[in-house]
């Protein structure tokens, strides 16, 4: 977005010559500097200045001394206008139509053009704006924090849920054991396809449409599950299920990049990633034990469908929007009805949409950022190996502690404790890491660098791999006490959290106008690897083997080490070659 950003100012100060009056000397060049600016001045006259800005359809700029006192004000109106650039409908060239222009109606003229459009566009008052989502009362953003987190939850949850119901579910319908499997892996498929929508359209429409709607229609589906006549009905529903489940994992870290800082946005996502992967991990215990009792497997879905509808109910009372462009159509409404001036508006109305530039542009950018973006493209295939692995347990621990150890279901499900404790761990040590990060934010002029995320993702990578061979060469024999490959848990919880907490930072760090495609894109590629793994783990386990499958795998862990080490060290350079990953501003102190 180099380009883009260098043009934007240029049209910019052309555009408003007495907004940017040209040098008294090192304040101009200071403004230039902060703000990437080109240094070429235009010659062009001020009726062609105008035509390149309404071209281009760029907001105004508060004040000079906005840019040389606030990069933070500075960085927000980059992010909004890089946003809007990106944004299906921003041009109408899509929406030229032939047909001639109809009469205005009543008799009356067409009214003159609205002078100076711009002025009519509502902004953010500077950096302290208390309608800014990252200024809002720190109660309130925790207590959303923990609303999305529970609803994320319940979206996790319920995909594995339906593990300890599989072989129920086979018996009942009268199929194999494989077949039944697929209700877990139709759910996961979902949260594969799922993101693709709901990422673009939280980017158009804001991010509480989507949440709110979106646990609506999870709820419905699981209500179809628990009282399916047959087994097509139920995978069916296991799959729109999980379809509607995807928008938080999709959108809910989107919302924490708009609410929380650089400086506290680490502690929000250690909250969402604990869902993502205790969720699954809590479940099968609590379904073994559902499932073996008079109850019987429908009370599984009935169950979540409970907590879908609470999380629903939550969002939709308490939700508020926290998508910036989104907030300002808020308050350009307000002011509408207050001041009865009703050309008064915000950018992002501004959009007109088009169904085919909106699959071209805003459907299809999870999928270009995938392929074209070498960061979210191998951090991606390292998540999703891990993410993968997550499902794979869900079939490997009961061969382990139900088939080899003799286990309930419900008990068999208690070993994963083992793993959700090692996530623990690796959240607190995040959290205690959180000041020290915070430190050097401050002492490079609150400008972060993602690579900063990486360390501990390194040392979760080297963990997870001990935790797998662990496991294979522990679990594998009745005479090994079961807690010792219980205990193996510690190490692949810690790699498992860790990889993907870091990964995610470091994502949203880098794409952070553009972070729900970013996230959509990678949820995409470890969905996939969710849904498959689960139906080959079985066959997988009896050809090899606990503990050859387990070598296996962790070899494969051993190999994908090196990716977040390669970043570490060439990630700055990568990203300044990036189409979607914005150049932050350098401090005034580091060029001379």
């Amino acid at each position: 977005m180099d380009i883009v950003d260098r043009d934007l100012e240029k049209a910019e100060r052309d555009a408003s010559p007495e907004r940017f009056p040209q040098p008294k000397s090192e304040e101009y060049e200071h403004v230039q500097r902060t703000t990437t600016s080109s240094t070429s001045s235009s010659d062009s006259s001020t009726s062609s200045r105008s035509v390149v800005r309404e071209e281009i359809g760029i907001s105004r700029l508060n004040t000079q001394r906005d840019l040389e006192r606030h990069p933070t004000e500075l960085s927000r109106i980059q992010t909004q206008r890089s946003q809007h650039i990106g944004t299906v409908g921003r041009s109408l060239t899509s929406r030229e139509s032939r047909k001639p222009l109809p009469k205005f109606g009543g008799g009356k003229p067409y009214p003159p053009p609205l002078p100076a459009q711009e002025e009519y566009v509502v902004e953010f008052d500077g950096p302290d704006d208390p309608c800014h989502p990252q200024n809002w009362p720190l109660k309130k953003k925790v207590g959303i924090a923990l609303m999305l987190g529970y609803t994320t939850l319940v979206s996790a949850f319920t995909s594995s849920i339906f593990s300890a119901a599989t072989q129920a579910v086979a018996d009942q319908f009268a199929v194999s054991a494989e077949v039944g499997l697929l209700g877990l892996s139709l759910y996961v498929l979902g949260f594969a396809t799922g993101p693709l929508a709901w990422a673009p359209l939280s980017e158009l429409k804001g991010r509480r449409f989507p949440l709110v709607f979106s646990m609506f229609g999870f709820s419905i589906f699981q209500i179809g599950v628990a009282t399916g006549k047959d087994l097509q009905t139920v995978l069916l529903c296991r799959f729109f299920g999980g379809v509607f489940a995807s928008c938080p994992l999709a959108v809910v870290a989107a919302v924490f990049s708009d609410m929380f800082d650089n400086r506290t946005r680490g502690l929000a996502v250690t909250v969402f990633s604990m869902t993502v992967f205790a969720g699954p991990l809590m479940a099968p215990f609590i379904g073994g034990f559902i499932v073996d009792s008079y109850l019987g497997w429908r009370w599984t879905e009935y169950l979540v469908a409970i907590m879908g509808f609470f999380a629903f109910g939550l969002d939709l009372i308490f939700l508020e929007e926290t998508y910036p462009p989104m907030v300002l159509v808020d308050k350009a409404a307000e002011l509408r009805r207050r001041t009865k001036n009703w050309g008064i508006h915000a950018k992002q109305e501004e959009i007109e949409v088009d169904f085919r530039e909106l699959v071209s542009k805003n459907f299809s950018r999870p999928l270009r950022i995938l392929v074209t973006e070498p960061i979210v493209l191998f951090l991606s295939i390292y998540m999703a190996f891990i993410y993968g692995l997550l499902y794979l347990f869900l079939t490997a621990y009961p061969i382990v502690f139900q088939q080899i150890h003799g286990f309930s279901g419900g008990i068999g499900g208690l070993p994963y404790f083992g793993m959700i404790i090692g996530m623990l761990i690796a959240g607190m040590l995040i959290v205690l890491d959180q000041p020290s990060y915070t430190r050097k934010l401050a002492a490079n002029n609150n400008i972060p660098v993602p690579e900063w995320r990486l360390p501990p993702m390194i040392a979760g990578g080297v963990s997870f791999a001990i935790g797998l061979f662990w496991f294979g060469w522990t679990g594998y024999r009745a005479d090994i006490h079961w807690i010792v490959p219980t205990l193996s848990g510690l190490f692949t919880g810690f790699g498992l959290l860790a990889i993907f907490l870091q990964a995610l930072n470091y994502i949203v760090d880098v794409y952070l106008m553009f972070a729900a495609s970013a996230i959509a894109a990678n949820t995409f590629l470890r969905s996939l690897a969710g849904a498959v793994f689960p139906l080959f783990s079985i066959y997988m386990f009896n050809a090899l083997g606990v503990n050859w499958a387990g070598t296996l795998l962790g070899c494969v862990a051993v190999v994908l080490v090196p990716i977040p080490i390669i970043f570490l060290k060439y990630g700055a350079r990568i990203r300044r070659r990036s189409k979607f990953a914005p150049t932050l501003p350098k401090p005034p102190e580091a060029e001379e």
